[in-house]
């Protein structure tokens, strides 16, 4: 039995800013992302069988072709030309789910990067990328990981100078956040205000921690209800008492997270913010793209 073993990092919005609705109902974006040390640990085994299941701790995640790992095996092997196999994944999950951390998408675009080693291929990060975008669209930027300028849906993906490394604490706090509710609100409305692309973009280049943590900002905290967007507050509040030099929601959320020159402030806060929310985490930037 053929066994790989993978990992999978969150991702982080460092700017999110949605510049309009499309003709085919999706939504342009313009977005930095950054990768992070926390990660789910994926296992491939090719057990001879059929079918491609998913094994999880998480009993409401789907095992089949529904969850993003088993589509990603599936695009892989109709992009290239294979016959599918008998593919057993099994997900260890620290990353949380529904979480604006591109878990699922994160799982999907490892699953890509481990057949292609695998089989030898040698597919490109962009020819994956390229069959990623059929499985989600946040998985051509998972498959190519560290720092990224994403455009369109996120699949127009430019690379940019690695960030600086620094402590990040994220912490999800326990509600949900409806993804379709908020790009409904933010189509009624007129954004007060937007990222500062342009300048995340020069603080990146000058490898400015603090530049970039000045720029952090996230259009859907604009549009949260006004009880999830004080919650939201509320945790950025702790980061920034304890040292953050900044902090934002990621994606749509709920996760918030803060940016620390210091590690041992990082510490504390993750210390104060455990306390109330069980999902918060002490990681670090990963600014080198994962090996195809």
């Amino acid at each position: 039995m053929n066994v790989i073993e993978t990992r999978a990092p969150a991702k982080l919005n460092l700017t999110l800013d949605v510049l309009g609705r499309r003709e085919d109902g999706y939504h342009d974006l313009r977005m930095v992302m950054q990768s992070v040390s926390l990660c789910d640990s994926l296992r491939l085994e090719f057990d001879g069988g059929e079918t491609v299941r998913v094994r999880s701790r998480l009993s409401f995640l789907p095992s089949d072709g529904t969850n993003l790992a088993a589509s990603a095996a599936l695009c892989y092997w109709r992009a290239t030309g294979r016959p599918p196999e008998g593919l057993t994944i099994t997900l260890d999950k620290r990353i949380p789910v529904c979480a604006g951390l591109a878990g699922g998408s994160s799982d999907a675009a490892a699953v890509l990067r481990a057949l292609n080693r695998h089989y030898g291929d040698g597919l490109s990060p962009e020819e994956l990328a390229a069959i990623g975008e059929a499985v989600g669209s946040d998985v051509p930027y998972c498959v190519l990981g560290g720092t990224a300028l994403a455009e369109g849906r996120g699949e127009r993906l430019t690379p940019l100078p690695a960030m600086p490394a620094c402590a990040v604490v994220l912490c999800k706090p326990p509600f949900p956040v409806s993804t379709p509710e908020l790009f409904r609100q933010i189509d009624g409305v007129k954004l007060r205000c937007r990222p500062d692309t342009r300048g995340m973009l020069e603080a990146l280049a000058q490898g400015s921690l603090s530049g970039v943590a000045q720029r952090l900002y996230n259009v859907f905290e604009d549009v949260l209800p006004p009880r999830r967007r004080e919650k939201i507050q509320e945790i950025k509040d702790i980061l920034l008492e304890c040292g953050a030099l900044g902090a934002c929601m990621s994606g749509t959320g709920p996760t918030v997270f803060g940016l620390f020159s210091q590690r041992a402030r990082a510490e504390e806060a993750c210390r104060r913010l455990k306390e109330q929310y069980a999902e918060t985490f002490l990681a670090d930037t990963a600014p080198e793209r994962p090996e195809v």
